[in-house]
């Protein structure tokens, strides 16, 4: 077995792996780094297209399979969830592989689908949706191979663990993942599979590495429903205005954002194309019960209208919006650098269910942002959250429940990725014997 670390080991983002066993390569995941996407976003208008993704950096170099001679041998590319930094460069990678088999759960496929559509981009590669705790079968030249997706828990629907299982052994990808126990949408993890799996054997296990470093068990989603029901249980004045921030993909946090701001009695109001986009794939696959408690709003001439209309009656609406990292051109960042009807005031409020992603970007749009807020007197809520990647005690519970031979950390810098092998080693694995630090285009031979 062989294993290519194109991207995601060197940065939080720009997720795929390569794994090659025999003639059979199966590649996972296909993400964007966020950060070089925002910059271009302030620079160009412009269609995004590989090559200009290339030239920053802002999808994986997998031009390496090439070097390789793997390219052509690629015969799956599995996505585990629908966070950008997983799915968000397939559009443009695709077409490198066309005899491949394109693998993910129903939501992650209709998010495909719908950047396909808005990028106005044709895929050739065949399609084929699974369910959670699902097995399949790769058609292959000289072996088989079986793909195994076991539903996990993380801060968008329908995730998963994938296993592919060979002649040469289980590799076990977990990117990404928390152990919530109490989760607002769906069941727990499948822990029964996963110990299942764990006394047949892994051979390796490349996993998410973010929150390594953090003495915690991540706090479950329900958590963060308590800390939205008191956040929304303190706006009071009628004559305030109501902002609610989060991430567009977080279906789990939105329903509670719409379930505590009926209390409000306030019309609930989504506004921003990627509030839309995830919102509608949710309403596709039978996942968002608060679709008719909510209006949707996305285009420029409708999203100006009602932001006219709260500016005249502000204790009327409760506005969700785009923008918590303070992102160039989402509706808060255009509110606050005053480019539309509605102006903040003194006593407005904002709710941000979310945490600043730590990259070095979105802390200087953010910290630009809420000066600007404070000085018109707006009252900000921040950090009402908690995080959809494991701590170090999730971390030791998966290795306990699946026992890997071996372990590559994934999804983070050195830095993030360095105290899961330091946790690897309390736990009886050797540095660079059964624990391995890599790095992007690196290959492992195990």
């Amino acid at each position: 077995m062989e294993i290519c670390t194109i991207g995601g080991y060197e940065e939080v983002g720009k997720n795929m792996t390569a794994v090659k066993v025999g003639d059979d390569v199966i590649l996972f995941d296909a993400g964007l780094f966020l950060p070089p996407v925002i910059e271009m976003q302030e620079e160009i208008q412009e269609k995004y297209t590989e090559h200009k993704l290339r030239s920053v950096g802002a999808i994986p170099d997998d031009l390496v399979l090439d070097k390789l001679g793997w390219t052509s041998k690629v015969r799956a590319i599995v996505i585990g969830h629908a966070h950008l930094d997983h799915v968000g460069g397939l559009p443009y990678l695709a077409h490198r592989y066309p005899n491949a088999v394109i693998y993910a759960t129903p939501f992650t496929m209709e998010i495909l689908e719908s950047i396909l559509r808005d990028e106005n981009i044709h895929m050739r590669n065949k399609k084929i949706t699974i369910r959670p705790d699902s097995t399949i079968n790769i058609k292959c030249r000289n072996q088989d191979l079986k793909l195994e997706f076991i539903h996990t828990t993380h801060s968008t629907l329908q995730c998963v663990f994938i296993a592919l299982h060979s002649r040469e052994g289980t590799f076990f990808y977990a990117l990404d993942f928390k152990l919530d126990n109490y989760p607002i949408i769906g069941r727990p993890s499948n822990y029964k599979r996963l110990r299942e799996l764990g006394k047949k054997g892994i051979k390796l296990l490349v996993v998410d590495a973010l929150y390594a470093g953090t003495d915690r068990r991540t706090a479950s989603e329900r958590i963060a429903r308590n800390l939205v029901e008191d956040a929304l249980s303190t706006i009071r004045d009628r004559n305030s205005a109501l902002f609610v921030t989060t991430f567009s993909s977080h279906i789990a946090r939105l329903k509670s954002i719409v379930d505590f701001g009926k209390r409000t009695n306030r019309r609930i109001i989504f506004v921003g194309r990627s509030l839309n986009k995830y919102v509608n794939a949710a309403n596709k696959v039978k996942e968002c019960s608060f679709y008719k408690s909510v209006r949707l709003v996305r285009f420029k001439n409708q999203v100006n209208s009602i932001l006219k209309q709260v500016e005249k009656d502000r204790g009327k609406y409760m506005i969700v919006c785009t923008g918590h990292q303070a992102e160039p051109g989402s509706i808060l960042d255009r509110i606050t650098n005053d480019e539309t009807p509605f102006k903040f005031r003194a006593g407005d409020n904002i709710i941000f269910c979310s945490s600043v992603i730590p990259t070095p970007i979105n802390i200087a749009s953010r910290d630009r942002m809420d000066k600007k807020l404070r000085k018109r007197g707006v009252r900000i809520q921040a950090d009402v959250h908690v995080s959809g990647h494991g701590g170090r005690e999730d971390l030791r519970d998966l290795f306990e429940m699946l026992k890997p031979q071996h372990i590559i950390p994934a999804h983070g810098s050195l830095q993030q990725e360095t105290p899961l092998i330091e946790l690897a080693g309390e736990m009886g694995y050797k540095f660079n014997e059964t624990s391995h630090l890599s790095g992007n285009g690196k290959v492992l031979k195990i």
